[in-house]
């Protein structure tokens, strides 16, 4: 093939491959936004837990134990969506030795607009269920041996939840898995 040819072919192939190029760019993106979902956008999302007792991965103070008043640590809470209809609290220890840990404190309906659970104390108009001994509201931290870590999560829904009075933390957590807005959570640790 000579020089021209060559050219020419070349000229042809270029051509080509730009006519072509927005053909095939075009085929390749129609699958993906065929596949993708929406999501649903949330105000305001970024919520937060946190408290004035002990800071995130520190010491519970032995006040807050079953070594002290056994009373709850005062919790604060911050940037729940706009949309949220009512909070819900779950504090539970993994590392308790029965199956699935101990539940310490399960609470719900917290007006949406709650800043704060003070020391002693549940915000007027929450339900409280059973803790992981079968009674109702909190009890503090009691590890057997060694340093337990104690989950705090708090929960914003999109509803006002239907539980009956005393219910547990597998009932709650049924309700928020409907429900579920956004989410916090703050670790304590201790060891008798």
């Amino acid at each position: 093939m000579n020089k021209i040819g060559i050219i020419v072919l070349g000229i042809v192939v270029t051509t080509a491959a730009i006519v072509a190029f927005p053909f095939f760019s075009k085929k390749a993106a129609a699958p993906e936004s065929k596949n993708v979902e929406p999501t649903k956008t949330i105000k305001n999302a970024i919520m937060t837990i946190t408290s004035p007792s002990f800071r995130e991965n520190g010491s519970i103070p032995k006040k807050f134990t079953c070594q002290g008043e056994n009373i709850n640590p005062e919790l604060r809470f911050g940037g729940a969506p706009e949309e949220a209809k009512s909070l819900a609290l779950i504090m539970h220890d993994p590392d308790a030795p029965m199956p699935g840990g101990f539940t310490h404190w399960v609470m719900w309906n917290i007006e949406p607009l709650t800043t704060a659970i003070k020391e002693n104390s549940a915000p007027p108009g929450a339900s409280e269920g059973k803790n992981g001994a079968g009674k109702t509201g909190y009890i503090g931290p009691c590890p057997p041996s060694g340093t337990h870590r104690y989950f705090f999560k708090l929960y914003a829904l999109d509803a006002v939840l239907n539980l009956p009075a005393g219910a547990d933390k597998n009932s709650l957590e049924a309700e928020i898995n409907k429900h579920l807005l956004a989410e916090a959570e703050i670790i304590g640790l201790y060891q008798r």
